[in-house]
């Protein structure tokens, strides 16, 4: 029931919405915009939350944080903005050696490596680099595997490398985790004591997204294409350039977009749009399938649809959403 302090009730007793006085241990909580009942408990991020008195009390635990890179240039940083790059080029995704800011050397780079993928201008992730410990270690993922070059001699590996389900995943012991689901989706998680130490194109992980469109000399811009170019790996590669909506491009392919993508807008992921705001996920898909027009749209589609459910699992709500004949392909592989 939801309650409201008011002056009409006994002491000890809260007004409901249907003008009844109740105990206040009775009353529920909201969160987006969705009612729970006491003792009901949800997630968010790493810590749990039971609504008790009409408050939602939760633990305290530090939480890792996340940068997402997916599909035709999609990105959501580690504090949580979202924009949309396509350039075609190597690009340094995140390090902890930032100017001032950041150490001498650091520990670790994340670069990848776009290209097109499809008539639009739009571009995908294919290939990421990752090098630790001042370029001792550097891990290609590429291919669907991952090949490893070392250089010198170490007293021990930093890092390892398993699979979880679709994603091969690499922990290291400095504290990134990358997550990579072997086509065009990257999830790469910080321990909380990198924030404000970092840089690249997932922000700089303060806890304030006003900021993170911060350059690699250390200015705060507004233009997403000067953000984006700044962090080109090589100076050589051409600027990227702002390209037009696929949809608008290819028209053709907008209903069967909007209509594939539906699903994420549907019962499917219900228990999962209370926690998770599904539109941006919905507008990235629609793009994404109009922009794959050279063969590969379902993987296209399948990959953005995926996002979203990897930011519901986030949150601890788990869909599952593939199907013999939705995504097929890797529904078959992980059963």
């Amino acid at each position: 029931t939801q309650c409201i302090s008011g002056c009409v009730c006994p002491d000890g007793l809260v007004l409901d919405r249907n003008s009844g006085c109740i105990p206040e241990e009775e009353c529920s909580c909201i969160h987006n915009e969705a009612m729970y009942q006491p003792g009901e408990k949800i997630n968010v991020d790493c810590n749990t939350c039971v609504c008790k008195n009409r408050k939602w009390e939760c633990t305290k635990d530090q939480c890792l944080g996340t940068c997402t890179v997916y599909g035709d240039g999609h990105y959501n940083t580690f504090d949580d903005k979202s924009f949309s790059f396509n350039g075609n080029c190597e690009y340094t995704l995140v390090q902890d050696h930032c100017g001032k800011s950041g150490t001498a050397n650091g520990t670790f780079r994340v670069i990848t490596e776009n290209i097109p993928c499809g008539s639009t201008g739009t571009t995908c992730s294919k290939s990421i680099k990752v090098f630790l410990e001042v370029r001792s270690y550097e891990l290609i993922l590429g291919e669907e595997h991952v090949s490893v070059v070392q250089r010198g001699q170490n007293a021990g590996v930093p890092y390892t490398v398993r699979y979880m389900g679709m994603y091969l995943v690499i922990e290291t012991t400095s504290g990134l985790i990358l997550m990579w689901d072997k086509k065009t989706s990257i999830f790469i998680k910080l321990s909380p004591d990198f924030k404000g130490q970092i840089c690249g194109l997932c922000g700089n992980y303060d806890g304030n997204s006003i900021n993170d469109f911060t350059t690699r000399s250390q200015s705060i811009v507004e233009n997403v294409l000067e953000f984006g170019n700044s962090w080109k790996v090589s100076s050589t590669c051409p600027d990227a350039y702002s390209i037009k909506d696929p949809c608008s491009t290819n028209p053709y392919r907008k209903s069967w977009s909007e209509k594939q993508c539906s699903i994420i807008n549907s019962n499917v992921f219900a228990a999962c749009h209370s926690q998770v705001e599904p539109a941006k996920y919905y507008q990235a898909c629609v793009t994404d399938a109009c922009a794959c027009d050279t063969g590969g749209d379902c993987v296209c589609f399948c990959t953005a649809v995926a996002a979203y459910a990897q930011a519901c699992s986030e949150v601890g709500v788990c869909i599952a959403w593939r199907t013999p004949s939705i995504c097929r392909e890797f529904y078959v592989i992980n059963t």
